[in-house]
């Protein structure tokens, strides 16, 4: 077997997503659209609205007829007529000295520029009312197309869609839209040791926790998932991946990425001719990650302690799977904090990343910088629980001191962030 040397952390991200193309394109309804990826611009078939529309329950009238109303001076109209929202029927132009009864939504009936609102009002009988103040042209009047007009562009093609959007690509005339297909991702994890959660656990083994949380971060992302437990032997392995190649986009095996007497992944994919973009990296946690390509899809080894799992997946498999699913800056969202402590790498030739939490001090004001504080003191999967943005000491640097601004990576709650 060829003996693989680590590859620099920007290096390995890079060669990830070049080598991953999105998957294809679906449609969607509306309501499911948030998350997703526009796979194509979406222009506006309609004007919203569709008519010049009253903002308020009063009256419509030509300015031009009131323009000098007010108490002292009060202007006499004549009620042509009754507009309503929804309303389908035409009415005759409205002549000089007219007025509309109009209702909030409904339509501007021709010849009238401006809404009174009721309370300048007052009712004389059921054909007649006195105006007591102006309104002057486009009072009170919500004007076709003000909210989309018919071939605007709504969405961007690769934009990410956020829940907002909804609502006016509806208003827009959509009822269903194209997006990028979201991967459906195996994920194995490997190791006579391991057991899946809620099964009785013998002495001596342990629950597979990795692949809970690396299917919970799928699942967050709007992927679906397969998970399985998998013994180190050869032939199970094999079998498990063939399988997996049948019926999922992507894989991720946890565990079993080093080159112990068990670590058998690499070798068995080497076997079913995978081609192999690289192999181990020069970040900590997570040096053992690889990936390659097998019938056209991803494949992801990483390692099984915890630490080096969920790293190795938000920095190298979550992009790739990101970029499977169409999102064109795949990875974690980024913020500019400041550091509450020295941070210190492990070698100048190394990406060291630190699992941390962000203090926002509880304000408001976006000119103050939130405040990283470091997680190293807790216990291993303490840190990965609690951990809300992760630090990186890059290449070329073994120490960032207190008081420092720099950009970590934030593990949000919500991946509707732009």
């Amino acid at each position: 077997m060829i003996k693989w040397l680590p590859i620099g952390f920007d290096e390995a991200l890079k060669k990830t997503v070049d080598t991953i193309t999105p998957l294809g394109i679906e449609t969607v309804s509306l309501s499911e659209c948030p998350g997703r990826i526009a796979s194509a611009d979406l222009l506006s078939k309609v004007d919203s609205p569709s008519i010049d529309a009253s903002l308020k329950d009063g009256y419509a009238v030509n300015s031009q007829d009131i323009i000098y109303a007010d108490e002292k001076r009060p202007v006499r109209l004549t009620i042509a007529g009754t507009s309503a929202a929804g309303d389908i029927k035409t009415f005759s132009p409205m002549k000089p000295g007219e007025a509309f009864r109009i209702l909030t939504g409904a339509k501007l009936p021709d010849g009238a520029d401006a809404v009174l609102a009721e309370e300048f009002v007052n009712v004389e009988d059921d054909n007649t009312i006195t105006a007591k103040n102006i309104a002057e042209i486009g009072r009170n009047i919500l004007p076709k197309g003000s909210d989309v007009k018919i071939g605007q562009r709504i969405v961007k093609k690769n934009q990410l869609l956020t829940p907002g959007f909804a609502g006016i690509l509806a208003a827009a005339g959509f009822s269903e839209l194209p997006v990028f297909k979201q991967p459906c991702v195996a994920i194995i994890a490997t190791g006579d040791e391991v057991v899946a959660p809620g099964r009785p656990l013998p002495e001596g083994k342990l629950y597979a926790s990795n692949m809970v949380t690396l299917s919970a971060f799928c699942h967050s992302y709007g992927m679906k998932t397969i998970t399985v437990t998998v013994k180190d032997t050869a032939d199970e392995l094999k079998k498990t991946l063939i399988h997996a190649l049948d019926n999922t986009d992507a894989i991720i095996t946890s565990g079993g990425a080093w080159t112990g007497d068990r670590d058998l992944v690499a070798k068995i994919l080497s076997d079913m001719g995978w081609t192999q973009i690289f192999h181990r990296i020069r970040i900590g946690p997570g040096k053992a990650v690889g990936f390659g390509i097998l019938k056209e899809k991803p494949i992801f080894i990483l390692p099984g302690g915890p630490p080096s799992n969920l790293m190795g997946f938000l920095q190298i498999a979550l992009p790739g799977l990101m970029k499977l699913a169409g999102h064109p800056v795949p990875g974690l969202n980024r913020k500019r904090v400041q550091l509450s402590s020295d941070l210190h790498g492990r070698d100048i030739d190394w990406t060291q990343f630190i699992f941390g939490i962000l203090d926002y001090g509880g304000h408001d004001d976006a000119a103050v910088l939130p405040v990283f504080h470091s997680l190293r003191q807790k216990g291993r999967l303490q840190s990965m629980a609690e951990a809300t943005a992760i630090a990186a000491i890059p290449e070329g640097k073994t120490v960032i001191t207190a008081g420092s601004s720099i950009t970590v990576q934030v593990i949000s709650s919500s991946h509707f962030i732009i």
